[in-house]
């Protein structure tokens, strides 16, 4: 087999040429809004948006830090601007129903204007009724009423009183009513005279008594029905009297207002409305009297005025008004709470009684968008109670239904409002994460029906001059608006290749921009304590340092650990069944390497390789995958024709914690090989890679961490020759390793191999030739391979004779 070479330091770090970047500093460099590397996306948000069919709400999806909310403001400001403005809204009185508030759609600034008129209205009445009813016409003409009333009344009574004198009886007025005296000759009869009286005219007078109270009951029995018409002629006088002190701003507003029917029909019943409650403008006594025309003469607060009565009942509710905008709204909601999303409905304590009106209906995240654009994050959405079904049943519906929570999820009944619905037109763009995004598409059948777009923000794109050259102006883009120091050439060349670092390939630019922004900013703060007017590649380096310092406890804990040899890591020597593997921990943000030891023990056995993990249950699926493809490769490669005969246990020593991935079945299978053949693997060479039935070495995930974890603790312990790491030759891509492991291999002070198969990997850690099959199916003698597959036979014939014991034992 050709000797393995191990990587130059050209092949472990892609660095970035300054020269690529066409300006010195960022200081003059033009602004740029452009969404870097994101076409898919960016594709989907324009299908999305300009398609107005029901239904194409968008859902942008991708990891956080990939600067989707920031894109999808700028791209949805600059096409709302040159929309048409939307709608005001506002609710007015339902005067038949008042529990159902109507909703009434102007023009954008038209709302504000018409609630101005209105109290400008309600204003003028205040002052003009009461002036109306203060006047001497209303004041004789109320009084003609009145006195033409006494008259009718004392009339009656005249005539009442003229039968009685004519049947000689005479009307007294008493404490208890009315009584009927006799006469005789003008003159009242006493008791005495009466009692002298002949029976048959006291029989008269008791019949014309009778028939006299019958007559005066009649009388006064019509006095209420004429009381009435009297209050009805006042009641209609007044309303007169009202209509005639308003009418001129009524037909005013009707003029004004004519163009909207909606409009046009309230002003008219608020006119209607207006004479026939007059008591909201003119109080009943004179105490009150002299107290709102203190109130409302000159003197009245804003706050007085929206509080009166009359305001309270015909004051326009104003629920959106957009007399400030410029095309189309963009809302972005970030607390969406059901009340923050549809809409509320607000109530007032008094006298220990909740109390509501139309004047306390709040509009909710989707009247302010109605008529362009709403963006909400999907989890915040999601974790709020009713505010996910809510929105699909508006979105369902195209109207916005303001409905008490209160009243529709508990038992108690209260005296609500059923506000008329508002249609409508706005298009949803929700921003979550991928999990969140498929989830709801398996678990809720509605979630297609209403987001048919989905934007997927790539994870990285591709390196080339000009995607690098478009995130050098991005990075000067955000210098710019947060004033940071301009940053030089170099530094700006140092952050795209911490980008590549950031993606885990050396041939890609992550596409999470938030970090790379966040370091810039530190790099400023590193440019302040160095007193220095430009960001360089200094400062970007003592960014990245510091972040790696402030999260990298656990890591120097773990290595400090391996260095006192609480936890046992070889770097030198020589061992049977030992291997160096290399796992990656990720805690938030920082993900480092770590070496693990791994172990292979052997006996006779029914063929089975036994993952320990496994059987404890500390082993993923993943890796349980791994072991099993081991045994497939040892039969298949060794023992084609015959069955294994051994009994194999693999173990992650020191290893408290759940084990998955495939990563360590390359460090598996050569452990185990290692123990097959009773060769020494060298302890100064640490190994990852996946492995599949063919032994082809395959690539795996965190190469450079992993690369640097074994670095540092053999650097810690002072490098040795012959120390380095075998990796998949298929990671040589993603290599972008610290400057001190490159440094490193440059002086011949460490290594790293690209591998392809187990065979590759077997010759570098045992210095043994592994061994390539001969066309008559052997290895050549004493070879790694060779010493294998006679040791599986001689397991084999082992078994065999143990068997053929243990039949003849039976048989005795």
């Amino acid at each position: 087999m050709a000797e393995i070479k191990p990587l130059t330091p050209e092949n472990l770090y892609r660095r970035c040429d300054p020269a690529l970047l066409d300006f010195d500093t960022t200081v003059n460099i033009e602004a740029s809004n452009s969404v870097l590397g994101q076409d898919r996306a960016v594709q989907a948000i324009e299908l999305g948006l300009e398609l107005n069919v029901p239904g194409f709400n968008l859902f942008v999806l991708g990891p956080p830090g990939t600067g989707r909310h920031d894109f999808i403001r700028q791209f949805l400001h600059s096409k709302a601007a040159s929309m048409p403005s939307a709608s005001d809204w506002c609710y007015v009185n339902n005067f038949d129903e008042p529990h159902k508030p109507t909703a009434v759609e102007l023009p954008a600034g038209r709302g504000r204007l018409f609630r101005d008129d209105i109290s400008r209205v309600i204003r003028e009445a205040l002052r003009a009724i009461p002036a109306a009813f203060d006047s001497e016409n209303y004041h004789e003409r109320r009084q003609r009423i009145e006195e033409q009333t006494k008259e009718e009344q004392a009339k009656a009574f005249q005539e009442v009183q003229d039968h009685a004198k004519d049947r000689r009886l005479r009307i007294v007025q008493t404490a208890t009513g009315f009584e009927f005296v006799p006469l005789s000759d003008g003159e009242e009869l006493t008791l005495k005279d009466y009692e002298n009286l002949p029976s048959d005219k006291k029989e008269r007078l008791k019949t014309d008594t009778e028939a006299m109270a019958e007559e005066l009951r009649k009388m006064l029995r019509a006095i209420p029905r004429k009381v009435r018409r009297v209050r009805e002629k006042i009641e209609q006088l007044d309303r007169e009297v009202a209509l005639f002190a308003v009418e001129d701003l009524i037909v005013d507003l009707v003029d004004r207002y004519h163009d909207t029917p909606k409009l046009v029909k309230y002003i008219k019943q608020m006119q209607k409305d207006i004479t026939n409650h007059i008591e909201l403008f003119v109080p009943d006594s004179e105490d009150q009297s002299d107290a709102f025309k203190q109130i409302f003469g000159s003197r009245i607060t804003d706050e007085q005025f929206q509080e009166s009565p009359a305001m309270q009942r015909y004051g326009i509710n104003l629920l959106i008004d957009r007399d400030d905008d410029k095309g189309a709204p963009v809302v972005f909601e970030d607390h969406p709470t059901y009340p923050y999303l549809i809409g509320q409905i607000e109530h007032l304590a008094k006298m220990g009684v909740l109390m509501t009106n139309y004047n306390l209906i709040r509009g909710g995240a989707l009247h302010r968008a109605n008529g362009g654009y709403l963006i909400m994050d999907a989890l915040k959405v999601l974790t709020q109670p009713f505010a996910w079904d809510a929105l699909k049943r508006a979105l369902k519906s195209h109207e916005i239904n303001i409905k008490s929570q209160a009243e529709a999820y508990t038992m108690v009944s209260t005296v609500s409002l059923e506000p008329e619905p508002i249609p409508l037109h706005v298009k949803v763009v929700l921003i979550g994460e991928r999990r969140i995004y498929y989830l709801l598409q398996a678990l809720d059948p509605e979630f297609n029906e209403l987001f048919k777009v989905a934007a997927d923000f790539d994870d990285d794109m591709d390196r080339n001059d000009d995607n690098s050259r478009q995130l050098g102006h991005l990075l000067a883009t955000i210098a710019q608006k947060e004033n940071l120091k301009p940053l030089s050439r170099d530094a700006v060349a140092r952050l795209i290749e911490e980008s590549a670092r950031q993606s885990g390939d050396a041939q890609m630019l992550s596409a999470q921009i938030q970090r790379l922004a966040d370091l810039a900013r530190e790099a400023h703060y590193w440019a302040g304590k160095n007193n220095r007017e430009i960001i360089d590649k200094d400062e970007v380096q003592n960014a990245i340092d510091g972040r790696i310092h402030r999260m990298s406890r656990i890591r120097s804990r773990l290595q400090r650990e391996i260095l006192r040899e609480t936890i046992l890591i070889d770097t030198k020597g020589e061992v049977v069944g030992q291997i160096n593997g290399l796992s990656v921990l990720q805690i938030g943000d920082f993900m480092f390497g770590r070496p693990t030891r791994i172990t292979a023990r052997l006996a006779l056995g029914s063929g089975k390789v036994v993952d320990i993990e496994r059987e404890v249950e500390l082993g993923g699926p993943i890796h349980s995958k791994g072991v099993l493809i081991l045994s497939s490769y040892l039969a298949a490669h060794y023992l084609p024709d015959q069955p294994l005969s051994l009994a194999a246990s693999l173990v992650f020593e020191q290893s408290y914690s759940a084990v998955e991935g495939d990563s360590a079945s390359a460090a598996e299978l050569c452990v185990l090989l290692s123990a097959l053949a009773d060769t020494p693997i060298k302890q100064s060479l640490a190994i990852t890679g996946s492995v599949n039935q063919h032994g082809v070495i395959q690539a795996i995930g965190g190469v450079n961490q992993k690369i640097e974890g074994f670095f540092d603790i053999c650097q810690e312990r002072g490098l040795a020759e012959g120390q380095g790491v075998l990796i998949p030759a298929s990671n040589v891509k993603h290599l972008m390793l610290r400057n001190d492991v490159v440094e490193a291999v440059a002086a011949n002070r460490f290594h790293i191999y690209p591998m392809e198969t187990i065979d590759q990997c077997l010759q570098l850690l045992t210095g043994r030739e592994a061994g390539i099959r001969d066309p008559r199916g052997n290895f050549p003698s004493d070879t790694v391979n060779d010493r294998v597959r006679r040791r599986l036979e001689d397991f084999v014939e082992k078994r065999r004779n143990f068997e053929a014991k243990l039949g003849d034992k039976n048989q005795m």
